[in-house]
């Protein structure tokens, strides 16, 4: 695969591909959104994954996002509108596990803002690397809901109880250097160096038997995932039903407005 090595493959109107030997890399490309997850973003992302599944000279793929943000969310103005129903009838967001069953290893290259689904997209990844300037948080509670796609679930594994209880309830942003601390991240590098050493990283990996790593994967997976598919599925019909709440309506539109939000406790 040497003849693919640093080849741009092909480019995406969301995301950004790349082929470095046995390495996959994708590059969240919203930027004029700090890279919020919409629909489409996702969609693209999935069948990228598909892409990498489905290639044997894929041995690990990467993750990334600009300077700025890795992922500053989900895509508020798309879902602000959506009603209990619409959410609850098409299953939201059920989509975006499909990072969590990747049977390749991935790592997250973290900069800037990596914040609810953002967050959760980047704990969905094997191994996160993080630059100085990130920041981690699950402050969908400031704008009346809760996290849907593991926030709750993942952080808690990784973190421990109180302090996911303290993240989520307050929705207080966690800087590189404290995830590092509790355990949300593997490494904190310069910003320069962060996608270097990344890519460093999954080389190493990418060049190891490939049955070999997906055992690791897969033995590592089953005893940190044994509960973790029924608390997701739990997490994320929660997450539907605040769409019933007014408060979830007042907290979107007033985000979309730029204004603070006004709940009214229903």
């Amino acid at each position: 695969m040497s003849a693919m090595k640093e080849e741009k493959l092909m480019t995406e109107e969301l995301i950004d591909v790349e082929f470095h030997d046995r390495v996959m890399l994708l590059r969240l490309n919203r930027p004029e959104a700090l890279n919020a997850l919409c629909k489409k973003l996702i969609q693209q992302l999935n069948a990228a994954l598909d892409q990498a599944e489905n290639d044997a000279r894929i041995g690990a793929i990467v993750i990334t996002g600009s300077e700025k943000a890795f992922a500053a969310g989900a895509d508020i103005t798309e879902m602000c509108h959506l009603t209990f129903t619409d959410v609850s009838d098409k299953d939201f967001i059920h989509t975006w596990e499909r990072l969590s069953q990747c049977q390749k290893p991935v790592i997250a290259a973290v900069s800037g803002y990596a914040l609810g689904g953002g967050c959760e997209l980047a704990m969905m990844c094997d191994i996160i690397y993080a630059a100085e300037s990130a920041k981690f948080g699950q402050p969908e509670i400031t704008i009346g809901t809760m996290p849907g796609a593991g926030g709750t679930q993942r952080l808690t594994q990784l973190v421990g109880k109180t302090k996911a209880m303290e993240i989520c309830l307050t929705g207080r942003l966690v800087s590189s250097k404290e995830a590092e601390q509790i355990g949300l991240v593997s490494r904190v590098f310069p910003e320069a160096d962060l996608l270097k050493e990344t890519m460093v990283t999954a080389a190493k990996i990418a060049n190891f038997s490939g049955p070999v790593v997906r055992m690791i994967k897969e033995a590592i997976r089953h005893t940190t995932e044994s509960e973790l598919v029924g608390g997701i599925r739990f997490e994320r019909r929660l997450f539907q039903s605040t769409f019933a709440l007014e408060d979830r309506q007042e907290g979107m539109t007033a985000f979309v407005e730029k204004r603070p939000a006004v709940f009214k406790h229903r």
